[in-house]
């Protein structure tokens, strides 16, 4: 294992980022930059052991400054949407950021996604690991309470990348943190995911209506397009684009499913045929957002060089469900004062 640190570019305040980047025993790495916590490569081999990167990202962070459709970014303090930015906690009605389409989305005007973490870096036996910390206080985007947020990053000899999030608040408040980062297996910049196979363990999805908000209602995945409880070619959902209601709504696949089981366990798996990459998913959180890259339009240039364009990748997200704020049937995301945010998700590479 090896860690190396360089600079990533200057942001318009003239700060320096710093990319970060893990290499395990098998030559295979991941990128990560203190600026939002993004993951700007992943590299992994395909079953003829060639690399490739395997993340939609750019080259430095000035080509992330604005991070349209939040490639590869940490998410928080609250992930997906909020209807209209408005909920009441502990009997106060909360009015957060509008910021899309008249509905709060990723923490708003100015979320973790824009922050320069303070960062620090392990080498351990086997893996490597990059925590990052970052501190919002009271009132920041109109949430309650002074909140203490670290994440931790560990990538291992198994090609194995854990993302630890961990928070504290002294006022009760909301939280869920996650990550934006749009996986495409045949390699970053190679054209559309929807040859690949995806499978989520889920028996149920949250029904949206047009705006992507959920509705509270949650529908049976059993003769749907959201039933992917086998693998399934994602055009074989996409194909009912045009006759599902939901489909049409997401413009695509933009839907939180409710994850079977509890506790750590396997939720999910995408697999390319042509390469042969397999990514699993492992986390402790009720909810998956299966995105893809639906509204992807072009203005992200990439790495490979050109405009990241519609389905280009797609994205996995762990969450609590969107919403769940405003819907006492979906798991509750208010941390409590004093009470700890402690999750993990990890995305297991291979080839097959």
């Amino acid at each position: 294992m090896s860690i190396v640190h360089n600079p990533f570019g200057k942001l318009p305040g003239g700060e320096t980022a710093t990319l970060y980047t893990l290499t395990n025993a098998r030559g295979e790495s991941v990128s990560i930059t203190n600026y939002g916590g993004i993951i700007t490569a992943i590299r992994v081999m395909d079953r003829a052991g060639q690399l490739a990167d395997v993340v939609l990202g750019c080259d430095s962070v000035e080509k992330y400054v604005p991070n349209n459709g939040y490639l590869g970014a940490l998410i928080g303090r609250v992930g997906n949407r909020i209807n209209r930015g408005q909920c009441t906690l502990n009997g106060q009605k909360l009015q957060l950021a509008a910021n899309s389409n008249g509905h709060h989305l990723h923490g708003g005007n100015v979320g973790f996604d824009q922050k320069l973490w303070a960062a620090q870096t392990q080498a351990g036996e086997g893996y490597d690991q990059l925590t990052l910390t970052t501190f919002s206080p009271d009132g920041e985007e109109h949430y309650p309470g002074n909140l203490e947020v670290k994440v931790t990053y560990r990538w291992n000899d198994r090609s194995e990348l854990s993302i630890h999030y961990q928070a504290q608040s002294d006022q009760d408040t909301l939280c869920n943190l996650t990550n934006h980062s749009y996986f495409n297996l045949r390699g970053e910049g190679s054209g559309l995911v929807n040859d690949h196979r995806i499978q989520i363990n889920a028996d149920r999805f949250t029904v949206v209506d047009k705006d992507c908000i959920p509705t509270g209602e949650l529908r049976p995945v059993d003769g749907t397009p959201f039933d992917l409880r086998k693998p399934k070619r994602i055009q074989d959902g996409l194909d009912q684009l045009e006759t599902d209601e939901q489909l049409g709504f997401g413009g695509g696949y933009d839907h939180n499913f409710a994850l079977n089981g509890s506790g750590m366990r396997r939720v999910a798996a995408v697999c390319e045929p042509e390469s042969g990459r397999r990514m699993e998913v492992y986390t402790d959180m009720p909810g998956v957002q299966f995105y893809g890259g639906n509204m992807l339009d072009g203005t992200m240039q990439g790495k490979s060089g050109h405009g990241y364009m519609p389905r280009e990748g797609l994205c996995l997200e762990t969450q609590f469900y969107p919403d769940s704020i405003n819907h006492p049937n979906f798991p509750d995301s208010v941390l409590r004062a004093g009470a700890k945010y402690d999750y993990t998700t990890v995305y297991a590479f291979s080839a097959e």
